[in-house]
């Protein structure tokens, strides 16, 4: 491959310096913020292979074809938005690294730079200039003059084009991803920062509209708040590096945002399975953190975001307490509501199953959409029935509008109870939980109630199901009254598990992994029935040490 970023060895100079001239004025970055995240060596190694893989899916690059792959696939997205390049950068010097992704982009100023199409969506330029400006030395070191005007000019050319269509976006993460390129571009492009203040003013309202006031996205999808991080510590790189200050407004949004991550992290440092979502990678979300730029405490009490944080000494408790998102800024919400999750130090004990969330994914469509359903989150489910309801076309539709909230601390349990209202239009029943952590840590306590409320009444009885999945690994013995189980795990001293009020069974489940594969698992399933006037059933985890 030749120093001319791939140019030559494509035949190409002609058509590029055909598309851009070159007689326009040479632009330059003003600044090259860098990237403090360290990106998968063994993903950058992948590439210098020339394979890109994600989830289930692989690309061959020395002869992907950007015209004929798209944008709709999420690896097809990957390579467009080349956030790629920080795995690369990992696993590459800079003159070895820049020869592949000089040879990416020449592809893509060939099948992208000439016209606007999808690839000029403004998620993906925003995301495309933020990458691009953070790994400029890894496409701009060609000797090529006309290859690095060409990239330069288009740069220029996705800013004019997020100026005039960020506000196209989706709203949410796609929205303010657009703002958030158009501002890092405006800062670092030559001759583009009487843009500025517009971008900052876009980015602004994009977060306003995408982001509550806690710092979580109104999607309420973990997998997408790592993004919203990652972009807007791209974007905090940016600033510190055109040497201004990021304002207030932006650098309270990025703090918040953190903060709302930190607190669906588990005791092994990934992801709760939230939204369709799986945990992620440990090493990706713990070199996001630490190298984004911000720092944050975890979220504790969030009201928008509705992921309420319980810990003591190691112990971490995360209860879903807040409706579905809306349909329109989550395209595969779930019917999660009081759902929770649990684990103690570095091991999972209760999860939900979760989903493919932003992977690409072989699971059965049927599948994916049952994974979504209340039944696979650790709640109770009422006569097989979801809390919201899961169209047939994936949107969400009837159900929880309402949850109420009460959260208190004192010297022996931090104490939260809340309750939604998705079942009291078909069966005239409230669900309510309540959890109490011990200060110490080896103790949770639960009672799930279902309550009577409205003019509608069951006539005879209706059958629940409360479940607790839980992680793979984790065995489950139950006891000979059919009232416990032993909870035996690698990581993690043993747990006793008991209710009172209905009968136990263990009966298997699944979980899906961090790199959005299927995972055998155990459950613990409570089942019994509810008449109109409501029943409870009571709970309990202890450590046995």
């Amino acid at each position: 491959m030749s120093s001319a970023g791939g140019v030559d060895r494509l035949g190409r100079p002609p058509v590029l310096r055909r598309l851009f001239g070159r007689n326009k004025p040479p632009l330059r970055l003003a600044a090259v913020p860098r990237d403090h995240v360290h990106g998968d060596r063994a993903r950058g190694d992948q590439l210098l292979g020339g394979k890109l893989i994600r989830g289930t899916d692989m690309l061959t690059l020395p002869d992907v074809d950007f015209a004929a792959i798209g944008t709709m696939s999420p690896l097809a997205r990957e390579l467009q938005g080349f956030s790629w390049l920080r795995d690369l950068s990992a696993a590459a010097s800079r003159e070895k690294g820049a020869r592949l992704a000089e040879a990416v982009a020449a592809r893509w100023l060939v099948a992208h730079g000439g016209k606007v199409d999808a690839a000029w969506t403004p998620p993906l330029w925003g995301e495309r200039l933020l990458f691009w400006t953070a790994y400029a030395p890894y496409l701009l070191s060609s000797s090529d003059a006309g290859y690095r005007s060409a990239l330069l000019n288009t740069m220029a050319r996705g800013a004019r084009h997020l100026a005039v269509n960020a506000d196209q976006s989706p709203p949410g993460l796609p929205r303010i991803t657009a703002w958030a390129g158009l501002t890092a571009g405006a800062l670092l492009l030559q001759g583009q920062s009487s843009r500025v203040a517009r971008a900052e003013a876009g980015l602004t309202r994009a977060l306003a509209t995408g982001q509550f006031d806690d710092g979580g996205l109104v999607s309420r999808s973990p997998a997408e708040q790592a993004l919203l991080v990652d972009r807007l510590g791209l974007l905090h790189a940016a600033y510190h590096a055109a040497k201004q200050a990021m304002p207030d407004a932006l650098d309270n949004a990025a703090t918040a945002a953190l903060a709302a991550l930190h607190g669906v992290t588990m005791g092994d440092g990934a992801l709760g399975s939230w939204q369709g979502g799986n945990p992620g990678e440990t090493a990706r979300i713990a070199a996001l953190i630490e190298g984004c730029g911000l720092r944050a405490r975890p979220l504790r009490q969030a009201r928008g975001w509705g992921y309420h944080r319980l810990t003591a000494l190691g112990t971490i408790l995360v209860i879903d307490a807040a409706p579905p998102p809306p349909t329109r800024m989550a395209r595969i919400g779930s019917a999660s509501t009081l759902a929770m999750e649990l684990s103690d130090g570095p091991q999972r004990l209760v999860v939900n199953c979760g989903g493919p969330g932003l992977l690409p994914t072989s699971l059965p469509a049927e599948l994916a959409q049952a994974l979504r359903t209340t039944a696979a989150h650790s709640t109770l489910t009422l006569s097989d029935t979801n809390s919201t309801a899961i169209l047939p076309d994936g949107s969400l539709g009837t159900g929880v509008r309402d949850v109420t909230l009460d959260r208190r601390d004192d010297d022996e349990f931090t104490r939260l109870e809340a309750s939604h209202d998705g079942y009291v239009r078909g069966f005239g029943l409230i669900h309510s939980r309540g959890v109490m952590l011990a200060n110490d840590g080896k103790e949770v306590r639960g009672l799930d109630r279902l309550l009577p409320k409205g003019r509608k009444k069951i006539r005879d009885a209706a059958s629940y199901t409360l479940r607790f999945h839980l992680a793979p690994g984790v065995e489950a013995v139950a006891t000979a009254d059919q009232m416990g189980a032993i909870l035996r795990s690698p990581g993690a001293p043993p747990w006793n598990f008991r209710c009172k009020g209905a009968r136990l069974e263990v009966e298997e489940s699944v979980w899906v992994d961090g790199t959005g594969r299927l995972a055998s698992c155990l459950q613990l399933a409570i089942t019994g029935e509810v008449s109109a006037l409501g029943v409870d059933i009571g709970w309990q985890f202890r450590r046995s040490s």
